[in-house]
């Protein structure tokens, strides 16, 4: 049985793809940073349904801790073959008021955890000669966000990240690709005034917002042996809102 760690996996597009995941067979591990009961929520879920999963909390800002939460991961289920890098945080300020503390963190948390993530795994990985890394990006990455200029960077920032590591990787047969939702409906985006709801929606051809549940069934796709030759891609769940 395959073992996937899912970061940032207690709500939103992190459960959603933890138990889309679970159905296809895998062990899924849990990452949570404080949402425990949450975690549990999503584990005790996975567990209704004849799943395998478990809940492992850790700072992704802390270096340490990203090492201690893969060894307790490869402890309980063995080998990570899967990952998925998912947990992230994102602040709202002009450009010209951001912080630097601020811009900080918030790169830690997105790119610099991801970084970390794929640096440890990325030699076994290759040592098996088989894995799967996901990136969860973000539109903003590609269409830049007002009032978001730290979060669109740490989301491009994976865009560069996920190439360079597609490239070195694929001579062993692990494959590292991005999603880069739009916008979703989740915990983040329920506090939208409503006059930006509406524009948002006029932006979007298909004249929705998505659903966790789609953003997870493409993971779900580049996770399978289905999607072996694929690597080095950033696909847009969007419903349309950007068109390369």
């Amino acid at each position: 049985m395959k073992t996937a760690l899912v970061t940032g996996a207690a709500k939103g597009i992190g459960r959603a793809i933890a138990l889309s995941l679970a159905k296809d067979g895998f062990q899924v591990a849990v990452h949570y940073r404080a949402s425990q009961s949450a975690a549990v929520e999503t584990v005790n879920t996975i567990k209704s349904c004849g799943g395998v999963a478990h809940e492992f909390q850790a700072d992704l800002t802390d270096p340490e801790q990203i090492l201690e939460l893969i060894k307790s991961v490869t402890d309980e289920f063995g080998e990570i073959h899967t990952l998925i890098s998912n947990a992230g945080v994102m602040h709202s300020q002009l450009l010209a008021f951001t912080k630097l503390e601020d811009w900080r963190t918030v790169l830690n948390t997105n790119l610099d955890s991801a970084f970390l993530l794929t640096k440890s795994l990325a030699r076994p990985m290759a040592r098996r000669k088989q894995g799967r890394i996901i990136y969860i990006s973000s539109d903003a990455a590609l269409l830049g966000d007002l009032m978001r200029c730290a979060y669109s960077a740490s989301k491009s920032g994976l865009l560069g990240l996920a190439r360079t590591a597609a490239r070195e990787l694929a001579p062993s047969g692990v494959t590292v690709n991005i999603i880069a939702p739009g916008i979703i409906e989740t915990d983040m985006t329920t506090n939208i005034p409503e006059t930006r709801r509406t524009k948002q929606l006029a932006a979007i051809p298909l004249g929705r917002l998505g659903k966790p549940e789609e953003v997870a069934g493409i993971v779900r796709f580049l996770a399978s042996d289905a999607a072996a030759w694929i690597t080095g891609q950033t696909i847009s769940v969007d419903g349309g809102l950007y068109m390369a």
